[in-house]
């Protein structure tokens, strides 16, 4: 799956002085934005980058959940390729010596930082988040996350508790402040670090949040009043979602403030009133860690540094706020897999006029600011990927041509071509583990030994086709004849993936096209074979995505 990356845009700056590269990832963050037409989302940072870069609408993970997808978007491969479906084991020696993405900047000479949660920390990155192979200097990790998930939240008893829904005044805090706040003043002190540095330098920034718990200022809070807030479109479980595609959010029943309500397991429905709370603190959380956002942003202003560096913004997964019944992520769900992915690159998605004084990133706090739309100058590209981040997190040495060994696609020409239709023939491949065909506890994130079925799921650009399938974790091989179960969802009449028509096509081609299939852990190879015959045998779609 070598590839050679042709890089194709061209600048004489470019070509000659590498840019300084500021990445920066999410935990759990959905496409709420309001630069991904979210109209609740108070996002005034994020869309204020948004409007001076590339922004890609359909970039999708390989696995919704932290330690797989954060390791298969930092080495340009699949989970089927590091065999990382949990979070128990570190892929170089698990798997293979992959070069990482910070290593190979680091190997052209770049200095390269971590803060915050970037590689899962733990196990999956050797408990060094990979130091010294993808960075320069220890990763950096805030001291106050060692409270997360203890009871720090006031309740209405007066008592703390670990609860799911934590807005928190911060003075009273363990050191009067939180994780996020903490990686941010970090990121700045590097930042100011560099400055007179000839070196050029990759900053990672992964900030906590939204993941949960909810542990955030609690004046975010007065952004979304709860009266304004509505539940999710659909809220209910799919009459016909195959119980092996469910997943019953289990870390969140964990919860102290979730356990009192005594809901039933799997299926049993969050009261309404928790719904509103639930979807209130998640869009707090993510206005909290924009402001975070905003902060960086500012900063390379600041030092003049915002010609000089390009900045990438995504995040590892989404998380379903109450579609499907569903309150995590843990699924092949658009809402799960969906993810924002933004690149502002100086120079070629934005051009800045120093001269004039200007600043590209004011600050934007949105707790005292009305005035929060911005008008967007991206180029949209409307593509599908394998792995978007890898390839495209390149562009700073578009003066190299390089055959970089990775299973992603290279989408550096779109920065130069937008893409004015959409492609046809264009798909995304992610895929989740589950440890039965029922759900059970440990069916959001199943050990390895303890995994039996594997969904793989196809993304086109309107639809989505997964099979369940039976998967052998001892030898990592899938068992294309043993289909446990499947879904399909036509996205023009259904774009919440809430009619799954599996069950009223006519599958027998492909069951007998499948049988004869190669026993190969590489399935996207399945996916594309199988699709083809799945879409020949409905008479009003197209061929959609010939290999």
């Amino acid at each position: 799956f070598c590839r050679h990356l042709q890089l194709n845009i061209s600048s004489s700056n470019l070509e000659t002085i590498p840019l300084n590269v500021l990445f920066i990832i999410a935990d759990d963050l959905r496409t709420s934005l309001g630069c991904y037409g979210d109209t609740v989302a108070k996002s005034p940072n994020i869309d204020q980058l948004a409007s001076k870069s590339q922004v890609f609408l359909n970039a999708y993970a390989q696995q919704a959940v932290c330690a797989p997808s954060r390791t298969s978007m930092l080495t340009s491969r699949r989970p089927d390729t590091t065999r990382l479906y949990d979070f128990n084991s570190y892929w170089r020696v698990h798997s293979g010596n992959y070069t990482t993405m910070p290593q190979y900047f680091k190997s052209k000479g770049y200095f390269t930082m971590s803060v915050g949660k970037v590689f899962h920390p733990g196990i999956a990155s050797n408990h060094t988040d990979d130091y010294p192979y993808s960075w320069s200097i220890p990763a950096y990790h805030p001291a106050s996350f060692r409270f997360e998930k203890k009871k720090m939240c006031k309740g209405e008893d007066g008592e703390l508790h670990a609860n799911l829904l934590c807005a928190v005044n911060v003075t009273e805090q363990p050191g009067r402040t939180l994780p996020d706040l903490e990686s941010t003043d970090e990121a700045v002190r590097l930042l100011k670090s560099r400055v007179g540095d000839d070196t050029p330098f990759l900053l990672a920034v992964g900030f906590h949040k939204p993941h949960i718990p909810f542990r955030i200022p609690q004046e975010y809070l007065s952004l979304y009043p709860i009266d304004q807030m509505t539940l999710a479109p659909d809220p209910d479980v799919p009459k016909l979602l195959p119980p092996v595609a469910y997943n019953p959010w289990s870390d969140v029943r964990r919860r102290d403030d979730v356990q009192k309500l005594n809901i039933s397991f799997p299926y049993g429905p969050i009261p309404k009133d928790f719904q509103l709370r639930i979807r209130q603190h998640y869009y707090a959380a993510v206005s909290f860690m924009d402001a975070q956002v905003g902060r960086l942003l500012s900063t390379l202003d600041q030092l003049g540094l915002a010609d000089s560096t390009m900045v990438v913004f995504t995040s590892d997964h989404g998380w379903s706020l109450g579609e499907h019944g569903e309150w995590a992520k843990y699924s092949n769900f658009d809402v799960a897999t969906h993810v924002p992915l933004i690149f502002y690159v100086p120079g070629v998605t934005h051009y800045q006029h120093n001269w004039l004084g200007m600043s590209t990133f004011p600050y934007i706090d949105a707790l005292t600011q009305s005035d929060l739309s911005f008008k967007s100058k991206a180029l949209i590209v409307l593509i599908f990927t394998d792995d978007i981040l890898m390839n495209t997190t390149h562009a700073p040495s578009f003066y190299h041509l390089k055959e970089l060994c990775t299973e992603g696609n290279n989408l550096a020409h779109t920065f130069r071509h937008r893409e004015r239709r959409v492609d046809e023939e264009a798909v995304s491949f992610s895929q989740y583990p589950r440890p039965a065909d029922t759900p059970q506890v440990n069916s959001d994130l199943p050990d390895l030994k303890d995994i039996k079925v594997m969904g793989y799921s196809l993304r086109s650009w309107d639809y989505r086709y997964t099979l369940w399938l039976g998967f052998n974790p001892k030898t990592f091989q899938v068992n294309v004849s043993d289909v446990h179960a499947g879904e399909l969802y036509m996205l023009a009449g259904d774009p919440g993936q809430d009619s799954n028509i599996y069950s009223n096509s006519d599958h027998s081609v492909v069951m007998t096209k499948m049988a004869s299939l190669p026993r190969v852990s590489k399935f996207f190879e399945f996916y594309s074979f199988s699709t083809n015959l799945l879409v020949y045998s409905f008479s009003d779609l197209r061929f959609l995505s010939r290999r």
